[in-house]
C-alpha cells in the first residue's frame, strides 16, 4: 500500500518529511513480526501507528488490544498481562486468563512500557525470547504467539543507565525503532489538521467552520503545542464550540491559548516564592545565589589589589588596609611591609611590566563557608523581617517549611 493510501485509511494530515518517513518504516515492518518500540512526546499519535502496523500484518484478523502500562497498577500488572491462577493472591477468588492468553495469535500494544516494573520486564522478555510465561501462582509454562509493540515518551537508553529499565529488553523491543515527530517539528502540518479538525467539530456540532485570519494562522503555526496534536484538536474543538465569530483573528486567537507558553521563547526558571516546588529546587537556588554573592566579592577585591598595583602613589596606609577586614581574611596577598604593601602568597604571583600594561596571573585560595553564609542570610532576614518567617523565607526565595527546618539545623532562635 502507496503512503498516500495509508494517509487516506487512517485519516492521517500531512506532508513533513519525518512523518512521512515514520509512516514508510511502520507500513515495511508491517509484514514482519518484529518488534517494534514507538518513541514520540505525549499527544503524537502513537498509538495510530501501532494499529496501522497491525492493520497492514498478517495479524489483522486477529485481536488487538492496548496497555498502557502507567495506568496499572504494579501489584496487578503482572496478572493483567499473564492471567493468574485461583487462590494465588488476596482476591483471587477465580483464575483469569491475561493478555498473552485472550489475544495468542494477535498483536499487544504496550503504551508507556518505561513505566513497566522491573520484575515484569524479565517476564515480557521471556515471552519475546521464547514465546513463554507462566501464570501467577502457577508453575506450568504456557505457549504464546503475540506480537509486540512498545511505545514511550521517554529515552529509555537513559533509563537503563539509571538501573529503570532492562537493557536487554530494551534491545530486544528496539529491533526496529519508529520515531514519531513532534508537532512543533512539522510545523506546515498545523494548519492543516487545524482546518480538518475544525471541519469535523462543525459538523459534530451543527455550526459554521472556524476561519483563521493570516496573523492568527502565524500565531497558530509558531505556538510550541507541548500537548502535540492532541493539544491542537482540543484548541479546534473549544474555537467551534465557543468562538461567536467563525472568522478568527490572533487577538481573539490568543485568548484560547494558555497565557504561559503561547511562544517558542526559553522558559525562564520558576518563581521561588512558588511553596509547591520542591526543597531541594528552594535549597539549590539559595546556594546559588550564595555563590553569585560571593564570586562578586571576591571579583571586588580583585580589582582593588589591581588598582593598587597600578597606581602605587595612591596606596593607602597600613592602618587603613588593616581596617578592612573582609580584604585581609579573603585575599591573604596583602602584608605590611617597608611601610607599604607587597603581594606575599603560597601561590605564584606574575607580574609582567610591557609599556604601560601590567599583566597580572594570580591564583588565590579561598576558604568560604557555605553553612556561615547562608546561616547569615537567614539571620539578616529574619532581622530584617522583625522575625516574620514567612517574609523571611520569601525574601530568601525558600518555602517557610524549608526555613523552619533551617532554624533549627542551626539553632537559630527566634527573632
Amino acid at each position: 500500500m502507496d503512503l498516500q493510501a495509508i494517509k487516506n485509511r487512517f485519516a492521517i494530515i500531512g506532508n513533513s518529511p519525518s512523518l512521512n518517513y515514520a509512516l514508510n518504516v511502520a507500513s515495511q515492518v508491517s509484514n514482519t513480526d518484529l518488534s517494534v518500540l514507538i518513541n514520540g512526546e505525549s499527544g503524537v499519535g502513537k498509538e495510530v501507528f501501532a494499529h496501522i502496523i497491525h492493520a497492514l500484518s498478517a495479524r489483522k484478523h486477529n485481536p488487538f488490544i492496548a496497555v498502557n502500562c502507567g495506568a496499572i497498577p504494579e501489584g496487578t500488572i503482572d496478572s493483567e498481562l499473564f492471567g493468574h491462577e485461583k487462590g494465588s493472591f488476596t482476591g483471587a477468588t477465580d483464575g483469569r486468563k491475561g493478555y498473552f492468553e485472550t489475544v495468542n495469535g494477535g498483536t499487544i500494544f504496550l503504551d508507556e512500557i518505561g513505566e513497566m516494573p522491573l520484575g515484569t520486564q524479565a517476564r515480557l522478555l521471556r515471552v519475546l525470547e521464547a514465546g513463554e510465561y507462566i501464570r501467577v501462582g502457577s508453575s506450568k509454562v504456557q505457549k504464546t504467539d503475540v506480537r509486540v509493540i512498545a511505545a514511550t515518551n521517554k529515552e529509555l537508553l537513559e533509563y537503563t543507565s539509571k538501573g529503570r529499565f532492562r537493557e536487554d529488553l530494551y534491545y530486544r523491543l528496539n529491533t526496529v525503532p519508529i520515531r514519531v515527530p513532534a508537532l512543533r517539528d512539522r510545523k506546515e502540518d498545523i494548519i492543516l489538521l487545524f482546518r480538518k479538525f475544525t471541519a469535523d467539530f462543525a459538523d459534530k456540532y451543527k455550526t459554521g467552520s472556524v476561519q483563521l485570519d493570516e496573523e492568527a494562522r502565524n500565531i497558530l503555526s509558531q505556538y510550541s503545542f507541548p500537548g502535540n496534536v492532541r493539544e491542537l484538536k482540543n484548541l479546534a474543538e473549544q474555537i467551534s464550540v465557543l468562538s461567536k465569530d467563525k472568522n478568527v483573528n490572533g487577538e481573539q486567537l490568543r485568548s484560547f491559548l494558555p497565557h504561559n507558553n503561547n511562544t517558542r521563547l526559553p522558559v525562564l526558571a520558576a518563581n521561588p516564592h512558588n511553596e509547591s516546588h520542591s526543597e531541594f529546587a528552594n535549597e539549590r537556588e539559595i546556594l546559588y545565589k550564595l555563590f553569585f554573592d560571593m564570586k562578586k566579592d571576591v571579583n571586588e577585591l580583585k580589582k582593588m589589589f589591581f588598582d593598587i598595583l597600578q597606581n602605587p602613589s595612591q596606596m593607602p596606609t597600613a592602618a587603613a588596609f588593616a581596617a578592612d577586614a573582609g580584604f585581609r581574611e579573603l585575599n591573604p596577598l596583602a602584608s605590611n611591609h617597608n611601610n607599604g604593601y607587597a603581594p606575599q602568597s603560597s601561590q605564584p604571583v606574575i607580574i609582567h611590566q610591557d609599556g604601560k600594561n601590567i599583566h597580572q596571573h594570580e591564583d588565590v585560595e579561598e576558604s568560604l563557608s557555605i553553612i556561615d553564609k547562608e546561616k547569615e542570610l537567614i539571620i539578616k532576614a529574619l532581622k530584617k523581617h522583625r522575625g516574620k518567617r514567612r517574609d523571611a523565607s520569601l525574601d530568601l526565595g525558600i518555602s517557610e517549611r524549608t526555613l523552619y527546618r533551617k532554624l533549627k539545623e542551626y539553632d537559630i532562635e527566634d527573632l
